[in-house]
């Protein structure tokens, strides 16, 4: 899962950003809805943090090549960024009114959508968050997601094993406060790696004297690179970073070449793109756990034709899997290469 998040804006400014926010994804909603339903389709929405991001342009591509293949109306609407909560709970409206029993979200807050959801919940509809949780977790019927913590793991592990032994000064281009997901991929490397960390349950980033500088990059690669460079200048001797995904990888591989740093210097990270791939291969990037978004979005829609034809609700978690790919596997971490990696990675190859 990538991320970008647009600067706030002040005063009114933000007000009529937020207006135009709520009426562009309301128009969204209400073209994608704007189709006639056949007696007895079921009709499941979808709604993701953005529409251009490639991870859930793949979601969609997923989601919606399972609801043609089970007979099931796709409504899809998208944040205009990261962070775009209005833009969800509007199109959370709009979807219901188009008949939608289902909804399948990608949370951009995951603590103020959730009034939205149980608002619809009493009214019926189903709700399953993929990729991302709400706060609480139980706030929505069922979550299809990567586990997050273990992606982590994975990552740390790998790079406890390449480190060798050497004394580590950890960067850590984390998300931005408080979000789920940020936190168990952060707390999740850091216990890989053996250091002190949180659980799973924390959304609070864990700190340890390994690591000399945490910046967040909002899984931007402009804001990974300025991160970077802040970092560097904190502690020029950083020999490892870790970052919340790849495009904030690849920004802070610009930012340790510009310095002359990038040989030298091991990055991991979590995603599983087909970019963040490429660059596994190219050596940019040492080692990644992937997760694969086109899974959940299909298992979601399956869930959602289930309740349309049983009322049977999901419930729950399900693991939808994670993978390490590195083309120079370690001992005892287990891994694929970016051959596999390519096989399954999301966007454009």
């Amino acid at each position: 899962m990538t991320f970008s998040l647009k600067p706030s804006l002040p005063g009114r400014a933000q007000m009529a950003h937020h207006a135009l926010a709520r009426c562009a994804l309301g128009a969204i909603a209400l073209a994608v809805a704007g189709g006639a339903v056949a007696a007895g389709e079921p009709v499941i929405g979808l709604i993701t943090k953005t529409e251009t991001n490639p991870f859930f342009v793949k979601m969609k591509e997923g989601a919606q090549a399972e609801a043609t293949a089970k007979g099931a109306k796709l409504l899809s609407a998208a944040g205009k960024a990261d962070g775009d909560n209005a833009g969800q709970v509007t199109a959370i409206e709009n979807m219901m009114a188009a008949g939608a029993k289902t909804i399948l979200i990608t949370p951009n807050d995951s603590k103020a959508i959730v009034p939205s959801i149980k608002k619809a919940q009493e009214k019926g509809v189903m709700f399953i968050a993929l990729d991302s949780p709400t706060d609480p977790m139980d706030a929505t019927d069922a979550l299809f997601a990567t586990d997050n913590y273990k992606a982590g793991v994975l990552i740390g592990e790998y790079a406890r094993k390449a480190m060798a032994g050497k004394p580590a000064k950890i960067a850590t281009l984390d998300l931005f406060p408080g979000h789920p997901v940020g936190a168990q991929r952060h707390n999740g490397f850091m216990k890989g790696f053996g250091l002190p960390a949180a659980d799973a349950k924390s959304n609070e980033l864990s700190k340890s004297p390994e690591i000399v500088c945490m910046a967040d990059s909002y899984g931007d690669q402009a804001k990974g690179q300025t991160a970077m460079e802040n970092c560097l200048q904190k502690n020029p001797d950083i020999n490892l970073v870790y970052t919340i995904n790849e495009p904030a990888a690849a920004g802070a591989h610009q930012a340790l070449k510009a310095a002359g740093k990038d040989k030298g210097v091991l990055i991991v990270s979590v995603d599983g793109g087909c970019a963040g791939v490429k660059n596994v291969k190219a050596g940019i990037i040492a080692a990644t756990s992937q997760q694969y978004p086109l899974k959940m979005a299909a298992m979601g829609v399956d869930a959602g034709v289930a309740y349309a034809k049983t009322g049977k609700k999901a419930h729950g978690y399900t693991d939808t899997g994670v993978t390490l790919i590195t083309d120079k596997p370690m001992a005892g971490v287990p891994s694929k290469d970016t051959t596999v990696g390519m096989d399954l990675c999301w966007g454009n190859k």
